[in-house]
């Protein structure tokens, strides 16, 4: 019986499918099948759903039909590629609001009871950064701190367990010429093929 596949969920994050997140994306995608691994692809940009998580914790949104997708996909992945831009320090307004809606409470974390600790339910994962940014990426860790980063590596992803979350930054965009973003794009191809042969982890 031969050795199961990674399983690998690509999400791009950037809302325009011309864009050089888009771009990553497909390198990505093409390194890890190159690879061997089984594909899903989310463009967040073509789901159907409100971004607005209009109660908060307080009441339930029914999920369109897109997210349930997701959400079905997110539980097969063994291994998750978010492809996103840095804006205004952080991810885009449409990332976070697919986060707000299926990163919620009884999928991906749950709270104890009488605790302040909690459960992190999509553990047994891990997962792939690809930020594009227009800042020179050192300038984004040691002048900002890297707040998107933190935000999505530290305060979603391993709080709800998955991890080991690896963050590669292609910066500056602004002056990046041709062949700097061919460079990258060779780069998220070996990012994807690195991920294609990660081992297999048990939840």
């Amino acid at each position: 019986m031969g050795a199961m596949s990674q399983r690998i969920l690509l999400v791009l994050g950037h809302p325009s499918a011309d864009s050089l997140c888009a771009g990553l994306a497909d390198a990505y995608l093409q390194g890890a099948r190159q690879g061997g691994a089984e594909v899903r692809v989310l463009r967040l940009g073509e789901l159907d759903f409100d971004p607005v998580l209009q109660a908060g914790y307080r009441g339930e949104q029914a999920l369109e039909p897109d997210l349930c997708q997701a959400r079905d996909d997110i539980l097969w992945a063994s291994h998750l590629a978010w492809v996103y831009p840095t804006w205004w320090g952080a991810m885009p307004a449409l990332l976070k609001g697919f986060i707000d809606r299926v990163f919620l409470p009884g999928f991906a974390f749950r709270y104890r009871s009488g605790s302040v600790l909690w459960d992190r339910l999509l553990a047994g994962r891990s997962a792939d950064l690809l930020v594009t940014m227009d800042s020179p990426p050192w300038y984004y860790r040691w002048v900002m701190h890297m707040p998107g980063h933190h935000q999505m590596r530290r305060a979603i992803l391993e709080f709800s367990g998955i991890r080991p979350v690896r963050v590669r930054s292609f910066g500056a965009v602004r002056t990046a010429d041709a062949a700097r973003r061919a460079l990258w794009r060779n780069q998220a191809q070996a990012l994807g093929l690195r991920a294609a042969a990660l081992p297999l982890r048990a939840p």
